[in-house]
């Protein structure tokens, strides 16, 4: 988008910004693990974009933010997301784990020496004590990765961030070619999949004031650079499975611990950047694939357990597993898309057999 050092830099920032304080208050409010993060499938919609400037980039991010808080007042939508049956939900959600699962031993085919070792560490401190086995994989692999010399220097800036106001501008073509399908990637992939996490979690998360306080985040922190702010899915997978607490009921507690992390990212964002950047990639497959470990096993347990709807999951889980991705939007969506409509014809079926 041509956006300079500083615009670059503050858009990073108001988005950890928008994490601790999205994250914080609606863990906090509703007493469940409300993860928030930043749109993925959005931030590659940008990325593919070309031709728009950053002041009508941010026009465009206001415009998704402003429809994300108007979805919050449509109560069908609301009623739509609670009606996802839990196995198809836990489908979708398996199918976009597995491929961080598979990442770790993609990646120990180029760098052995890195990964099965800390494999080993995972297996044999979750033995002992499961929430310590991915902290022990990450500090373990830190010290190979150094150690070996597989990281590149770290970087020597460590300045605190700053926000950067930048003036939206209304241009109808960029509106329209970025603004409306930042929306519509931002609730098929992120919204719609992070909701089917709580749900396949036990949770009944509250759509509507999540979706209003995301949209809200988002309007603001565009004035800043920032694109949407969304309900997380992958981090979700991990903050509210049984690793981060034994009791569901305390697992919000994970939220204000959740918005502290962003806050420090928030005042070093760009130094905390060139941190990860150092690392191996297959240190970060490693360490993330790991902690889905157990949210994978879960979901799919979940997915598979009601013998009526095993079918319609298993499609929902080999769509969304596929990586398909039809007019601008993820497999996640289409993964659910295809369950349903399973759902809906063996329901169909069994219906005309009773006639």
């Amino acid at each position: 988008m041509g956006a300079d050092a500083a615009q670059t830099s503050s858009w990073v920032a108001a988005l950890c910004l928008s994490m601790a304080a999205t994250s914080g208050f609606l863990s906090v409010r509703y007493r469940i693990p409300v993860v928030t993060a930043w749109s993925t499938p959005g931030a590659a919609l940008i990325a593919a974009s070309s031709g728009i400037s950053v002041n009508a980039a941010v026009g465009s991010f206001l415009l998704a933010g402003g429809l994300i808080v108007l979805a919050a007042f449509v109560k069908p939508f609301g009623r739509l997301i609670e009606r996802i049956p839990t196995a198809i939900a836990a489908a979708m959600l398996s199918g976009v784990l597995i491929r961080f699962v598979m990442a770790v031993f993609e990646s120990a085919q180029g760098a052995p020496g890195l990964v099965l070792p800390l494999v080993a560490v995972f297996l044999l401190v979750r033995l002992v004590n499961p929430a310590l086995a991915v902290l022990a994989v990450l500090f373990v692999g830190l010290a190979i990765a150094f150690g070996a010399g597989l990281a590149r220097p770290l970087p020597s800036d460590l300045a605190l961030s700053s926000l950067t106001f930048i003036a939206p501008a209304w241009e109808p073509a960029a509106l329209i070619g970025l603004g409306l399908p930042l929306f519509l990637v931002t609730m098929a992939s992120q919204n719609l999949p992070g909701f089917a996490v709580l749900r396949a979690s036990g949770y009944t998360p509250p759509s509507r004031p999540i979706l209003a306080v995301t949209g809200l985040a988002s309007v603001v922190t565009a004035f800043f650079g920032a694109h949407t702010s969304n309900l997380a899915a992958i981090s979700a997978a991990i903050c509210t499975g049984p690793d981060t607490h034994p009791d569901p009921a305390k697992r919000w507690l994970v939220g204000p611990f959740y918005a502290l992390s962003y806050l420090i990212f928030a005042a070093f964002s760009a130094a905390l950047i060139g941190v990860i950047a150092a690392l191996p990639p297959e240190l970060i497959k490693t360490v993330a694939g790991l902690a889905l470990m157990g949210a994978f096993a879960g979901a799919l347990g979940s997915a598979l357990s009601d013998e009526a709807k095993r079918f319609p999951a298993v499609l929902a889980f080999a769509v969304t597993a596929s990586g398909l991705t039809l007019f601008g939007i993820g497999s996640a969506f289409w993964g659910l898309v295809a369950g349903l409509a399973a759902l809906g014809l063996d329901a169909l079926a069994s219906s005309i057999r009773l006639r």
